[in-house]
């Protein structure tokens, strides 16, 4: 028998001694572990359960999201950074021109980067403004511009929480002419400090070295077209730096 066997006190059997009762604390502690009880959550406990784990979510939600944002610009920045390495690769190899074959070419651009980076895909801005033709709908898919003089390049990647970045490389003075058409024709300059950008057109950085440009705030994937770079109007706003791309 267990230690919580409830046995009367005296034996009625002659030969078998008598047990001794069960103590009260013990005795409680029996009917408490064996009874059958009807204990379980109340509706306070219930409500202040959803109310914690609410406070919990409205934390946790947000910097969540900030760090998956955070996380894919990054990434849209380093696809940029790795294909403007081969493109370069390509413009010392060339005779310090992005022409290809002797020409503004950016579909023949776009086949030399795709053969060196399979993991990226690559649209030439100019053959259309659909994320399908000419523009990045997603941080692995990279729009392609070549300058009029071959001496500029421009590379723009879509980032999910809706910014555009573009590495525009100039290896050197761009010729009046270039900088009166595409890509650098656009109507909002782009300058060191930030700005907010009306819609339209957006105007890429024209001197010579690299610079890293950021469209902020634009949701809309079309208006990341390397050839035709232009924003929504606000709440957008753009800028550019020399060091690296803005944060």
């Amino acid at each position: 028998m267990g230690m919580c066997t409830h046995e009367p006190a005296h034996s009625s059997h002659p030969s078998r001694p008598a047990t001794r009762p069960v103590r009260p604390y013990l005795r409680q502690f029996c009917d408490g572990r064996f009874g059958a009880g009807d204990d379980g959550f109340s509706l306070v406990e219930l409500m202040v359960a959803l109310l914690i784990l609410s406070i919990l979510l409205a934390i946790a939600v947000p910097t969540f999201l900030g760090t998956t944002a955070t996380a894919d610009n990054r990434s849209a920045q380093s696809n940029l950074n790795t294909a403007l390495v081969d493109a370069k690769a390509q413009f010392e190899s060339d005779g310090q021109t992005f022409f290809v074959n002797g020409v503004q070419n950016a579909p023949g651009m776009v086949n030399l980067l795709t053969g060196a980076q399979l993991s990226l895909a690559f649209h030439a801005g100019s053959t259309g403004t659909s994320t399908t033709q000419g523009s990045s709908g997603n941080l692995s898919t990279i729009s392609v511009a070549v300058s009029s003089d071959g001496v500029g390049l421009v590379l723009g990647a879509f980032s999910v929480p809706g910014n555009c970045f573009y590495a525009v490389d100039n290896g050197g003075a761009l010729s009046s002419a270039a900088t009166g058409v595409p890509p650098y024709a656009g109507r909002t300059a782009v300058t060191a400090t930030p700005r907010t950008a009306p819609a339209g057109t957006i105007g890429l950085p024209t001197i010579p070295g690299t610079s890293f440009v950021e469209v902020k705030g634009d949701t809309i994937k079309t208006d990341c077209n390397a050839y035709s770079p232009k924003t929504s109007g606000p709440p957008a706003t753009v800028q550019y730096l020399t060091s690296g791309f803005p944060n």
